[in-house]
């Protein structure tokens, strides 16, 4: 065999290594684009497509190669089928870093902190300080709890389940699989927040009745400082006790996403 011959034949090798991690990095992409911490604005684009390529490539190399693909109308359907399985996916792990957002909207509530709120690289926009708290202690608790490893092998167990190209068989369950988790993220959320408020709604009544009964003391302004420190102790006491709920909750994002391929 020639020179010529042989460069043409690494050539393709190339160009079809190539187009394998390229199939891989649409399913995973699209999950890292949602998730939290990585995704969004929280991590520059390049790092993300530097990862993004880098965990294609590596799972690429232990899955059998996609099927050639031709310039047609399958070929689009299997795109937007891959996007659509990556987003999904992501998006189990992004509802569950929504239950402690939730969780520190109702506790900010009871602790007139309502108004303190700071720029959420979750979702772009102002979220109060608590909510940005309760995502800081996801976040660390996601590094903390290999659960970025977990979230890896789901998406590599994904392409064995459904491989690329071939077609969700129940369409109408995979549609219905992440309003179906978001039952499971408000009551976690709100199961996270109800000690802390159910404290400060004792509190706040107990001022309110003695703001009736004795309003020249002018307790409501003391009010506010008391529930205050209540509850950030309340919160301090919340903070030892958040690991093993919080592991529940990835735990069932996790089977949620493994539900989603099948």
């Amino acid at each position: 065999m020639d020179t010529v011959t042989l460069t043409t034949a690494d050539g393709l090798n190339l160009f079809a290594m190539l187009g394998t991690v390229l199939w891989h990095a649409l399913r995973i992409g699209a999950a890292l684009q949602v998730l939290p911490v990585i995704g969004g604005r929280s991590l520059p684009v390049r790092a993300r497509l530097i990862l993004t390529i880098a965990l294609s490539a590596a799972i690429s190399t232990v899955l059998p190669a996609p099927p050639p693909a031709a310039v047609d109308a399958a070929t689009v359907l299997d795109v937007v089928r891959e996007f659509a399985i990556g987003v999904a996916i992501g998006m189990m792990v992004r509802l569950a870093f929504e239950a402690g957002r939730l969780a520190g909207e109702m506790i900010a509530q009871g602790m007139g902190l309502a108004f303190a709120t700071l720029a959420d690289p979750l979702s772009g926009a102002s979220s109060q300080v608590l909510s940005q708290w309760f995502y800081l202690v996801f976040a660390l608790l996601f590094f903390t709890l290999d659960a970025h490893l977990a979230l890896v092998q789901v998406l590599a167990d994904s392409y064995r389940t459904l491989p690329i190209g071939a077609p969700i068989a129940d369409l109408p369950a995979f549609v219905a699989a992440v309003p179906a988790f978001f039952n499971i993220v408000l009551k976690a959320g709100v199961l996270l927040a109800l000690p802390v408020t159910i404290a400060l709604l004792a509190v706040n009544l107990a001022f309110g009745v003695l703001a009736r009964a004795a309003a020249q003391l002018h307790p409501m302004a003391l009010g506010l400082p008391v529930a205050l420190l209540t509850g950030l102790m309340l919160m301090a006491v919340l903070a030892r006790g958040l690991q093993d709920p919080v592991e529940a909750l990835f735990e069932q994002a996790f089977a949620a996403a493994r539900a989603i391929t099948g």
